[in-house]
């Protein structure tokens, strides 16, 4: 095993880090095979995963240009958003969550983060760490990222109901909570997954390409949810411009897109679809 990998004790999954050959300081993070997270080391706030750039979105409009925010990301993978956050709004205070020490550690020997970065990172379940996060976050969080992968899936236990009503609490009021759907053809899993956020915060909208929207492959399905009015009114303009456009789904539309959908619970809760592996093929 080379010093860019490293045996994942808890999924028992291989984390390898790789550098692309064409752009120096560019790295994608395979775990499992599946590519996780990519990193521009000299350009933090450079977002190259379509998905990720969809949640930067949300974390630049959270709050005025600038204003440093509270953040919690449960999920670190290459830490390629707190980079993004401590790149964009200077002075945020951040969390990350991340069950596999291995990779913490991988990823800080390798790509370690900006010395001013002020990130924390808490090991253990994403679930259970939430659940006993310090009182003073209690209504401060103004995003939180739901970004948590097995390999290619995510837990059933961070799906349901009863787990996304932990977060909600602690959104500052017009915090936005980000989380990272994978879904193949027919939707079934992401439709649900709006059902159950609309069930439990009061305001939702997602975002993805048309055709992933239409169930015709797999791909990410980036849902934003809040207890208040979401602060969108220039995201689909920036969807748009994306190198990989995207479109905004919300209102009546989205109503469209959950109707029939169940609510998930954890007595109902199973992992998001495996993609198939033709689907990696291709590397960033």
């Amino acid at each position: 095993m080379s010093e860019l990998e490293r045996r994942l004790a808890v999924s028992g999954h291989l984390a390898r880090l790789e550098e692309s050959r064409q752009s120096p300081g560019s790295w994608t993070l395979y775990v499992d095979g599946t590519p996780q997270s990519h990193v521009e080391l000299e350009r933090p706030d450079w977002l190259g995963f379509e998905y990720v750039r969809r949640i930067g979105h949300a974390i630049d409009l959270v709050r005025p240009e600038g204003q440093p925010i509270t953040a919690v990301h449960l999920g670190g993978g290459a830490f390629t958003l707190p980079r993004y956050v401590a790149e964009t709004r200077q002075g945020s205070r951040q969390q990350v969550i991340e069950l596999e020490s291995e990779l913490v550690e991988l990823v800080r020997e390798h790509l370690p983060l900006p010395r001013t970065a002020q990130v924390r990172v808490r090991h253990g379940d994403a679930r259970e760490v939430l659940a006993k996060l310090p009182p003073g976050l209690d209504g401060a969080v103004d995003i939180a990222v739901v970004d948590i992968f097995s390999g290619a899936r995510t837990p059933a236990h961070v799906t349901s109901a009863e787990f996304y009503g932990l977060v909600s609490p602690r959104l500052a009021p017009g915090g936005i909570v980000a989380v990272n759907v994978a879904d193949g053809a027919g939707l079934a899993f992401a439709r649900s997954q709006a059902a159950t956020l609309a069930h439990v915060f009061e305001h939702l909208a997602i975002a993805a390409d048309t055709s992933m929207l239409k169930g015709r492959r797999f791909g990410n399905v980036v849902m934003y949810a809040s207890n208040d009015e979401l602060p969108f009114a220039g995201l689909p303009r920036r969807l748009a411009s994306d190198p990989a456009p995207a479109k905004l789904v919300d209102g009546d539309e989205l109503r469209r897109f959950i109707a029939g959908a169940p609510v998930v619970t954890d007595a109902t809760a199973v992992p998001s679809p495996p993609p198939a592996r033709s689907v990696f093929l291709s590397k960033p």
